[in-house]
């Protein structure tokens, strides 16, 4: 197993496993660059660590099931299974939040993270937005594909 897989596999493991912020912060390069769904682009450390804090603070009992796991050169990837319940606030990329929706979620999503000198330097999330919502409640009804 290289360095690649191991970051990722610790990153996995702060923040479902045993949920651990200074671990999160720690995992990424001072000048790392994120790519979120929600979040869009963070730049830095700081700004990671307080987009993965915000989802923990969100689904503090959150849960990661592995379908697939890879790691080419300077990269790990992997795809799976988040799930959890919605019991605190849902904070949103404009400042604002709402309260907890006490809904469960189980989404399929896929990560990167590609790394130097013993640190995550370049991050991709992927996953469903509209599904995120649409299992939180969230979308207008128009949207959203069960109840």
């Amino acid at each position: 197993m290289g360095q690649a897989r191991e970051l990722m596999d610790q990153l996995t493991e702060a923040l479902t496993t045993h949920q651990d912020p200074k671990t999160v912060a720690n995992l990424f390069a001072e000048d790392a660059v994120a790519h979120t769904p929600d979040g869009g682009e963070l730049h830095g450390r700081d700004a990671i660590a307080d987009y993965w804090q915000q989802m923990t603070d969100a689904m503090p009992e959150a849960r990661y099931e592995s379908l697939a796991s890879f790691e080419v050169g300077d990269t790990a990837i992997d795809e799976g299974i988040f799930s959890g319940t919605n019991t605190g606030p849902l904070a949103f990329p404009d400042g604002t939040s709402i309260p907890a929706t006490h809904r469960n979620v189980r989404m399929r999503g896929v990560d990167f993270a590609t790394v130097r000198d013993g640190q995550i330097t370049s991050y991709r999330l992927y996953f469903d937005q509209l599904d995120f919502l649409d299992q939180l409640g969230l979308l207008p009804e128009e949207l959203a594909q069960s109840s």
